[in-house]
């Protein structure tokens, strides 16, 4: 689907984003409100869940922010009145915070699910909602690369509580006849994440060292990964909300490059130009939830709605460093 085309899809359009001011959910606002999209944005701003005021700066004033919880099912209920389409990407993202903090990680990944479906089944069930969940609830791979088909095996409880978020809304499709649709998203980079530790993606913390000229710690080393970039995330949440045929159906994400994290080490250092990293063992309490080689196979979602990378991981990797340079102070 074009740009054009999904222009005239979205003009006027009322659109919800949870999780609105976090990494993925700023970069789909900006482009919702490019293609004419009435945007309102959802999000928490608690510290450890990488909502930043600074994501939305450059458009700030043509969207409307709501700083609320979506454990809240009373503001929730009024939040989804009216809109047309809901993109649901709030959530707990650190897979050792739902280790530590078990009974969070299910409020905000499962419980706060219910609540928001709930308000949508009562208060408006027409609206068509694209729900952001995690390739880790298929757990350590027993082929690659892994499509929709693959056992799910979670290996810590965010992948269980993301599963149930993810089965609460197909349930709801289901049952209830809300419309929506699950993207299984995998290791997604670029502008606007979160960079001050690890909790959203190991590759933001290593952008910020080597620009802050420190080492940067690569555990084991020979994992191979996959990476989608922002931009082409976008193109598929914007692809599932306007495919009918996207209802009531699960897609993986995932890129074209498949490279060891040595690798991707190597290719970080190379780009920027200097720093340089050590490799780690992998400390016992993370080696217990490591899933080791990962990579995806969205076939399906070329083959039913058409989409597929665009953007190669030399380029994501150097728009990412660059912006990082001009903005790290609004990141640490």
């Amino acid at each position: 689907m074009k740009k054009e085309v999904f222009s005239e899809f979205f003009k006027g359009k009322r659109v919800l984003i949870t999780g609105g001011l976090g990494f993925i959910g700023s970069n789909l606002c900006r482009r919702l409100v490019e293609l004419g999209a009435k945007v309102t944005l959802i999000d928490s701003l608690i510290p450890e869940y990488g909502g930043n005021l600074f994501n939305i700066e450059d458009i700030k004033d043509r969207v409307t922010l709501n700083i609320s919880d979506v454990r809240d099912e009373h503001s929730m209920k009024y939040l989804v009145q009216g809109m047309d389409y809901l993109f649901n990407l709030a959530g707990q993202t650190s897979h050792m915070d739902s280790i530590q903090n078990p009974i969070t990680d299910l409020e905000i990944n499962a419980k706060s699910q219910l609540f928001i479906l709930e308000s949508c089944r009562k208060y408006n069930s027409r609206i068509k909602i694209v729900f952001a969940s995690t390739r880790q609830i298929y757990g350590k791979p027993d082929y690659l690369p892994v499509n929709e088909k693959h056992v799910l095996n979670p290996v810590d409880i965010n992948g269980i509580n993301k599963l149930a978020g993810e089965w609460y809304h197909l349930l709801y499709n289901k049952v209830h006849g809300i419309k929506t649709s699950v993207l299984r998203l995998t290791n997604t980079i670029g502008p606007g994440m979160r960079i001050k530790d690890a909790r959203q993606t190991f590759v933001g913390i290593w952008i910020k060292n080597i620009i802050e000229g420190k080492p940067f710690e690569v555990w084991g080393g020979e994992q191979l990964r996959d990476f989608t970039y922002v931009d082409d995330a976008v193109d598929a949440f914007l692809l599932a909300a306007a495919h009918k045929d996207a209802e009531q159906k699960i897609f993986n994400l995932g890129g074209d490059c498949i490279i060891s994290l040595k690798d991707l080490a190597e290719l970080i250092v190379s780009i920027h130009g200097s720093g340089s990293y050590k490799i780690m063992t992998y400390p016992d309490d993370r080696k217990r939830i490591d899933i080791g080689d990962f990579y995806a196979d969205y076939s399906l979602i070329k083959t039913m709605l058409g989409w597929e990378t665009k953007t190669p991981l030399k380029d994501a990797i150097k728009s990412i460093i660059d912006y990082y340079q001009k903005n790290l102070k609004q990141y640490i």
